[in-house]
């Protein structure tokens, strides 16, 4: 049996930056060898992984990593247990370098990029190798990526907390009005990351899922109504629709008659009634597309100037550039949206190990 010395633990400590009991349990199990005792701790430390796995991870970081010429742009959702680890040097790294390799090798799901390689070896295994020194569950949740060509750019924003990130790709109709778009492309993925919207158009939606929110919606207001009439308050609108998608040419011509139907009964002079019901018109359809400005990115209103839309905002954008811009596609990535979090009953927990 080898001599298991205190220069040989602090070595493969300062290798792995594996816990020094661990080490010494490693050197004494593996007779000092010292590519072994790594081996014997990257497994227990990939084990200590898998026994993890039923524990929840939705705290995290999102990485962006954009291409120099603004072609191309990947988002990377890595998650992990807490907070506190996320603020780790060591998981930012590590974010880091997943959202790298992502870029680097096209993959867009976290399966296909275990399977890449890396320095010589899997990215499985670097990654589970600083998960284990890490000591917390980690795990990549989700890969977003967005390639443009010379008319199209590309452009990304994460937010301060790096909890939240969006990448846009704008299409243009030159190479020139493209660069000029690079600004633009940020400023929308800035919008995006505080306004949540969850597609790009309202053309997007599902009619079914239309037709729910629609009646979903129309019951709440009802609902705050009768509060609003108890208080002797004024009352809400109630819409008839939703969306634009429900805004069929037979509605809009409709609600233009009723407009008009409207205008003579208040003895309006007929001759004024093209500068009247533009308006009114334009009204009604606001009143009636709640969802879309909700959660259609180019419909929504514009941060930057509430008096556009996003998608006017930016082909104002290209009509200053000289030439025409519209946006094509956007992801948006927030850490552990969609994951329900075991609330833990502290003191549960202390009685049951107690027994």
């Amino acid at each position: 049996m080898a001599e298991i010395t205190a220069a040989m633990v602090k070595e493969l400590r300062t290798a792995t930056d594996a816990p020094m009991m661990d080490c010494k349990k490693a050197l004494t199990e593996t007779d000092g060898d010292f590519e072994k005792a790594v081996e014997f701790l990257r497994e227990r430390g990939i084990a200590k992984s898998a026994k993890k796995a039923d524990r929840v991870a939705a705290e995290g970081s999102i990485g962006l990593k954009i291409a120099d010429d603004f072609s191309k742009a990947t988002l990377v959702e890595v998650n992990s247990e807490t907070d506190f680890v996320a603020k780790n040097d060591g998981f930012k790294d590590l974010v880091a370098k997943s959202v790298s390799q992502a870029y680097a090798t096209d993959c867009n799901t976290t399966e296909a990029l275990r399977e890449t390689e890396i320095d010589g070896k899997s990215f499985a295994l670097t990654f589970d190798e600083a998960v284990a020194k890490i000591g917390e569950k980690i795990e990549i949740r989700r890969i977003a990526t967005l390639t443009g060509n010379e008319n199209t750019i590309v452009n990304g924003y994460v937010h301060s907390n790096t909890r939240i990130g969006v990448i846009v790709a704008i299409e243009c109709d030159s190479a020139k009005t493209a660069q000029a778009m690079i600004d633009t492309a940020k400023n929308v993925a800035m919008h995006a990351s505080a306004m949540k919207p969850t597609t790009l158009s309202y053309k997007d939606f599902d009619p079914t899922f239309v037709e729910n929110e629609t009646i979903g919606r129309i019951e709440v207001i009802k609902k705050e109504n009768e509060e609003l009439a108890r208080l002797k308050k004024p009352l809400k609108n109630v819409p008839q629709y939703i969306s634009m998608s429900q805004l069929t040419p037979e509605v809009l011509a409709t609600a233009e008659a009723n407009i008009k139907a409207e205008l003579k009964a208040q003895n309006k002079p007929e001759q004024i009634w093209d500068k009247i019901v533009p308006g009114q018109l334009a009204r009604f359809i606001d009143d009636n597309t709640t969802l879309d400005k909700e959660q259609a990115l180019l419909d929504q209103n514009y941060v930057l100037d509430d008096k556009l839309t996003v998608a006017q905002a930016v082909e104002a954008a290209g009509k200053a550039a000289g030439g025409t811009a519209k946006i094509t596609a956007f992801f948006r990535l927030e850490v552990g949206e969609g994951i329900e979090k075991v609330v833990d009953d502290f003191a549960a927990e202390v009685a049951a190990q107690m027994a």
